[in-house]
């Protein structure tokens, strides 16, 4: 098993003149104070003596984060005040806890956590800001299946050089090993489930944040889950379910239809006895909105390409990408809450399915800029639960497909109708 980062550990430093940042707090009002300081951090109790100095260190320490991330710093995708620190008094090591957009930054750069170190001198306040890069690990069957099996191992390489420009070669060929021993695992998974007692499958998997789900599912409007191909959702959320028997036949997947059709006549059969329904993803609005009235929950999965007849071409990981509308649209035709979805397989091989807090419903006068905006904010979420877990998303799916394939798809369709 490989246990040695390819990714290099970086550091930066800042520091800040104790007398000069006294003076530019004097002036600066709680507004501007707040986008560079948490509430948290604001609120410390601190002796008013002190706190001048205080914050410098706290500044300090977030240049130098920023420091760390130069080129997203310059496109405005991370600042200072994406990153805070809990701490009783700046004495380091402190654990820098990121914003969700400076989540996905670390995720990009795989970078497991950020860690303070503060010098202090009579007239400045000096920090040092170190990355702790993440591990890849990948193991004898990861390796062999990346060999062995070669079926779109080119699109699962394209793709994640896309995603993670910035490494080095040695990360993604250990992203790309890892993914295929995933898939395998998967398989496995898939197979061996239903043969499994009651008792193993209510071992696999633990559910976290079930106390969202249920907060937005109490507004009235049902749910829709935001969510992609993640782990093994199959078992995972089934696994899931089996400790919430209450939640039988009200989970419902948005979803294409698998080929070929004995392939997904199975899988429908073994979601429908697991309790949930299965929506066809193609022309199916009208049993998303029976089952949202019902009061039911709609599982969305959002990381697939969408032609120009369903979708719009919005970020995601920088480059346009056809990206469904329908979410948006059912989101604010319903009222019904935005809740999203991951699911990963832990390294003892549990499963673990966890639900964040519904998202809020970005409202625009202009109704195409609406959902343009709400879209593009789905994909930034998608992005965020990709990078913590990038070994087990679908990068075999081609997701970043040009007008042309849309138009000679177009055209294909034509010809068949």
């Amino acid at each position: 098993m490989s246990s040695v980062s390819a990714v290099p550990a970086v550091a930066a430093v800042d520091r800040v003149d104790l007398v000069r940042f006294a003076r530019l707090l004097d002036g600066t009002g709680d507004a501007q104070l707040k986008r560079v300081f948490t509430a948290a951090e604001l609120a410390e109790p601190i002796a008013p003596d002190t706190r001048p100095a205080h914050l410098a260190a706290l500044y300090a320490a977030k240049r130098a984060c920023v420091k760390l991330f130069a080129r997203e710093a310059a496109l405005a995708l991370v600042d200072v005040g994406d990153f805070g620190f809990a701490t009783g008094s700046p004495d380091g090591p402190v654990i820098a806890e990121p914003s969700a957009r400076a989540e996905t930054v670390l995720g990009l750069h795989r970078v497991a956590r950020v860690e303070i170190r503060w010098r202090h001198a009579a007239a400045a306040v000096e920090a040092t800001a170190s990355t702790v890069p993440m591990v890849t690990e990948t193991g004898w069957l990861d390796r062999l299946a990346f060999r062995l099996v070669p079926a779109r191992r080119q699109i699962v390489l394209e793709n994640l050089r896309q995603v993670y420009a910035q490494l080095p070669e040695a990360e993604i060929l250990r992203l790309a090993q890892a993914h295929y021993g995933h898939l395998l695992r998967l398989a496995a998974e898939f197979l061996l489930y239903p043969l499994k007692s009651r008792a193993r499958k209510l071992a696999m998997a633990r559910v976290e944040g079930l106390d969202e789900l249920f907060a937005a599912h109490a507004r009235g409007n049902g749910v829709l889950v935001l969510t992609g191909h993640f782990g093994n959702f199959e078992v995972a959320t089934a696994a899931a379910l089996a400790q919430f028997p209450e939640g039988r036949g009200r989970f419902h997947f948005l979803a294409r239809p698998f080929r070929p059709a004995w392939f997904n006549a199975w899988v429908t059969r073994r979601l429908n006895e697991a309790g949930f329904g299965v929506l066809p993803k193609n022309g199916s609005l009208e049993w998303v909105f029976e089952r949202l009235a019902a009061g039911d929950i709609v599982v969305f999965p959002f990381d697939q390409h969408a032609g120009p007849k369903l979708g719009i071409r919005v970020p995601f990981f920088g480059r346009p990408a056809g990206t469904f509308r329908a979410l948006a649209l059912v989101a604010k035709a319903t009222g019904a809450p935005v809740v999203p979805g991951a699911c990963w397989r832990e390294p003892d091989g549990r499963h673990v399915l966890r639900f964040e807090p519904a998202l809020e419903y970005l409202e625009d006068p202009d109704q195409t800029a609406e959902v343009r905006r709400n879209t593009r904010a789905y994909n930034a979420v998608l992005e965020r639960l990709i990078v913590r877990h990038p070994e087990q998303w679908f990068w075999v799916h081609r997701r970043w497909k040009d007008r042309r394939h849309d138009r000679r798809h177009s055209r294909r369709r034509r010809m068949q109708e």
